[in-house]
């Protein structure tokens, strides 16, 4: 473990932190809100400014990252701008508990959504503001957007970017860690950038705007209205978040692609076509199943796509309570925040590539039992897998449904109901946010003890950064040097 420059990455992050507080602070004055707004970001710039700069004044001697340091750096990084991120909660006010605000942060940087606060339009505008800006951090990663924005912390290995960005494979878009970390989230952006125009065109104010936008672009949800998007009654805002999160939602490889006139490679993606057509199928389902419960067919299609882009992208906007749905459609939806959208996307979940490459190795396995003779290799996105993939994969599940398991039985002991439970673990591990019974869209995460709340808190953490990093973090051997 090259500790020296473990250490010396996380300074750097904690610099970057102390500097991406600063557009709260500004918010802050711009709306008036004095010594009182701006000193809770002033101080958590100072703590994360004081530490930060004392581990990366010197360079260490070995500047070699690889695969433990990688996860290491991650998950430190996230567990650090969790804990600094809740501090402005504390500081202002906001929330009293430090628990309840260090579960609040973890959900902005992990993009969940999920809130302990039961009225948000209590909160000032730069509290607000912070909160939802923590998606847009967090939505890309916050070691890429570290590796973008300070490329001297960059190796020539991609162990950091390969231990933060989502998703069973990882393939750099260009040669050089820096350049691929920059051209994402130049993408990232200019979607955001154009989101915010067309929310705004919508006759949105640009503030509203501007905080929607960063939890469209993260797939993160945090709202500035009690009932979340349905405050505005306005379909083309609805259509204009659900067509938004649904394209945040997409492998941002293949906005590369598009960017460089490579549109035949998009078409043939097939987790592109997974993607759509697990969603379509799953807007039909829930359309037909909610028939006799809508008068207006235009209203049941809004509502119908809206939240199914909504929870498949793990973004968790609302704008009707699908908690009193029928069964079917509760059903599909809770299945839908399992898949999530695609692998190198701001959402979380699964993965669709996960999803896809398990129903044929499902499929695959049938065929076995048929035809025993017959051995063709399961293929997807037109290469077959080898087996060390297939392995992985298969490895991921396993611990996947471990430590889903694990956060389940701890909340259980809390939870009112069993659907209470799963769906609040199934909702925070998965990054989505709102989930069904008491946590539906209606509700929020206040009526959970402590234990549970930093449970679900560690859960969000694990799910968005895939399990692997937490768990290397926290075994003994990869503090061990050599």
């Amino acid at each position: 473990m090259n500790r020296h420059m473990v250490a010396f990455v996380c300074g750097r992050i904690l610099l970057l932190l102390s500097a991406l507080l600063l557009p709260s602070l500004i918010v802050a004055l711009i709306y008036g809100e004095g010594w009182t707004g701006a000193w809770p970001f002033l101080v958590t710039m100072l703590i994360a400014a004081v530490p930060g700069l004392a581990l990366s004044l010197r360079r260490p001697a070995s500047t070699r990252i690889y695969s433990r340091e990688g996860f290491v750096i991650v998950a430190l990084s996230w567990f650090a701008f969790s804990l600094i991120g809740a501090l402005p909660f504390l500081f202002s006010g906001a929330i009293t508990c430090p628990i309840d605000a260090f579960f609040e942060a973890s959900s902005g940087f992990t993009t969940t959504g999920a809130s302990i606060i039961t009225n948000v339009e209590a909160l000032p505008h730069s509290i607000l503001f912070w909160r939802s800006f923590t998606h847009l951090i967090g939505g890309m990663g916050v070691l890429v957007f570290a590796l973008a924005v300070l490329p001297s912390i960059e190796s020539d290995d991609v162990s950091i970017m390969q231990a933060e960005v989502p998703g069973p494979v990882f393939g750099k878009l260009r040669a050089r860690l820096s350049h691929t970390a920059r051209l994402l989230y130049l993408i990232y952006l200019a979607m955001t950038a154009v989101l915010v125009v067309f929310l705004c065109l919508g006759g949105m104010p640009l503030f509203d705007a501007l905080v929607h936008s960063f939890g469209t672009a993260g797939t993160g949800g945090f709202g500035i209205k009690n009932n979340s998007v349905a405050f505005y009654n306005s379909s083309y805002i609805d259509y204009c978040l659900a067509i938004g999160m649904f394209l945040f939602g997409v492998n941002f490889n293949l906005y590369y692609l598009l960017l460089y006139r490579r549109g035949r490679e998009v078409l043939r993606n097939e987790e592109l076509r997974w993607y759509l057509g697990i969603a379509l199928a799953a807007i039909v389902a829930i359309s037909l199943d909610l028939i006799p419960h809508y008068t207006s067919a235009t209203r049941l299609i809004r509502d119908v796509v809206f939240s199914v882009s909504s929870v498949m992208t793990t973004t968790g906007f609302a704008i009707v309570d699908f908690a009193t749905w029928p069964l079917f459609s509760r059903l599909i939806l809770l299945l839908l925040m399992f898949v999530g959208a695609m692998a190198g996307s701001t959402a979380g979940g699964l993965k669709v590539s996960r999803v896809a490459i398990y129903a044929k190795t499902f499929l695959q396995e049938l065929r076995l039992q048929v035809s025993p003779n017959r051995r063709l290799p399961v293929r997807f996105e037109g290469r077959p897998l080898g087996s060390h993939l297939l392995t992985r994969v298969g490895r991921y599940l396993f611990l996947y449904i471990g430590v889903f398991t694990t956060l389940l039985i701890i909340t259980s002991f809390d939870a009112p109901t069993f659907l209470s439970a799963f769906s609040a673990v199934a909702a925070t591990f998965n990054n989505i946010g709102p989930g069904l019974d008491v946590v539906g869209p209606a509700g929020s995460y206040a009526g959970f003890n402590r234990l549970t709340t930093l449970t679900l808190a560690v859960g969000m953490i694990m799910g968005r950064l895939e399990i692997i990093p937490v768990l290397v973090l926290l075994a003994p051997r990869s503090w061990r040097r050599g």
